[in-house]
């Protein structure tokens, strides 16, 4: 795996209870030498939660980065034509958030990035954690996992008895999943068992 000077944009959404897997993989590509450009929505930079405080989020993703999140449309909009990225990342990526991106709706920060990046025929991965994935939402995932240019996390049902439509990515998979991705691939099993 080869990621050193890869340019990453990394979205995240407001799945608060998911930002413990995720901050780990933001450390992991740093090691891994990729240049990371960190994108929040504007839950992620607003709403705080028994997860923690919006602004310590935003502290802690700026700490590892060494980069200012991207925190609005015009300065995600730039990622497409002006600075493009080798890969976008959306992790953890809502079901909110994944029923706008597989139905065009872009009024995100980081959908803004996605759409900016598909544009320029680059590769697109999502780190899902959505309690509806496999309930209405199920149509949406589906749609973008047989979209061009899009590659899944490998993901698996978090809790299979208490929220039985529950799909969670696992978040460590994350720097091989964006290596596969760099090559157009992706990267398999994507249905998982997923284990705490």
């Amino acid at each position: 795996m080869n990621l050193e000077g890869k340019r990453v944009g990394f979205g995240l959404t407001g799945s608060h209870c998911t930002y413990d897997a995720v901050f780990p993989q933001l450390e992991r590509l740093m090691e891994l030498k990729a240049e990371v450009v960190p994108i929040v929505s504007y839950t992620v930079r607003t709403v705080d939660t028994k997860f923690g405080k919006a602004e310590d989020h935003i502290e802690k993703i700026e700490a590892i980065t060494g980069k200012n999140v991207i925190a609005t449309m015009p300065d995600a909009e730039p990622l497409g034509p002006k600075n493009p990225l080798d890969c976008m990342v959306l992790a953890p990526l809502t079901g909110n958030s994944m029923s706008k991106l597989a139905n065009a709706l872009t009024d995100s920060p980081p959908l803004m990035a996605a759409k900016a990046t598909m544009r320029n025929q680059k590769p697109v991965v999502l780190g899902i954690s959505t309690n509806d994935a496999l309930g209405l939402n199920g149509v949406n995932l589906m749609r973008l996992m047989a979209s061009k240019f899009i590659y899944m996390i490998p993901f698996g049902q978090d809790d299979p008895i208490k929220k039985p439509n529950s799909l969670v990515a696992k978040m460590e998979l994350l720097p091989e999943t964006i290596d596969a991705a760099i090559n157009y691939k992706q990267l398999q099993p994507v249905i998982v068992p997923f284990k705490e």
